[in-house]
């Protein structure tokens, strides 16, 4: 359910890559980006391979740098601006409002896939007994095996590995979810398990900004469809 004001604002955003090797030559990637989310939506970025649609996720999520704008989230009843934000300010940011699901597990090596899972709920703050409750019937849902869940992921298929990084992305309750591209590398039933997750966090009053590659889950999900087209930066003629 889409209620209140937006949890995220973006205004002029902008970003350009400089290439150092090349003479400090600037590759632009999206100019005048605005766009706020609100809490029970599911805003999908839309656009070709290239148009900068990862690139403002990771912005959002702080991992890439700002030319200009702003990234207001709103956290604790007042907003942070992410483009001006401090590590330790980011670091806090993510740790108790904002989730990220992107295209490829990182895990330890040699950790159980179900302490993978459990651990990013005991990061939000949820008591132990919980987060591996819930680690467990997330990847239930995700039909990952039980045999497989005392086993380290790097031992798994690549579908197997998404699931797991799906059920870490989703087990929190964050108010704000990025998800890059979370269905790739899925067969239609996981496909349609991932787009029941995202609905019950709709309902929950999660505020989600995600990429998909599947037209249907993409049209299944989505609240608003944004073209990241319409945010090109003017070339040089």
């Amino acid at each position: 359910m889409v209620t209140g004001a937006p949890l995220l604002t973006i205004e002029g955003l902008t970003k350009a890559f400089t290439m150092h090797l090349q003479h400090g030559l600037a590759i632009p990637v999206v100019a005048g980006v605005d766009l706020a989310v609100a809490p029970g939506e599911c805003v999908v970025l839309g656009g070709p391979s290239g148009a900068g649609k990862s690139s403002i996720l990771k912005m959002i999520y702080g991992n890439y740098r700002t030319n200009s704008g702003t990234i207001r989230v709103r956290a604790d009843g007042h907003d942070v601006d992410v483009a001006t934000a401090t590590p330790r300010a980011m670091l806090a940011l993510r740790r108790t409002t904002i989730g990220y699901v992107s295209q490829f597990l990182r895990a330890i090596p040699r950790v159980p896939a179900i302490a993978v899972v459990a651990e990013a709920a005991s990061a939000f703050g949820i008591p132990a007994a919980e987060a591996r409750e819930r680690a467990a019937g997330l990847l239930s849902r995700l039909n990952v095996p039980e045999r497989l869940w005392s086993l380290p992921p790097a031992t798994f298929s690549g579908g197997e590995q998404q699931r797991v990084n799906i059920a870490r992305g989703f087990i929190a309750d964050h108010p704000l979810l990025l998800l890059d591209e979370p269905t790739a590398s899925l067969d239609a039933v996981n496909r349609a398990a991932v787009v029941d997750l995202i609905e019950v966090k709709k309902a929950a009053g999660t505020a989600i900004v995600g990429i998909f590659h599947d037209d249907d889950v993409r049209e299944r999900v989505a609240t608003r469809i944004i073209d990241i087209t319409r945010f090109a930066p003017a070339r040089a003629a």
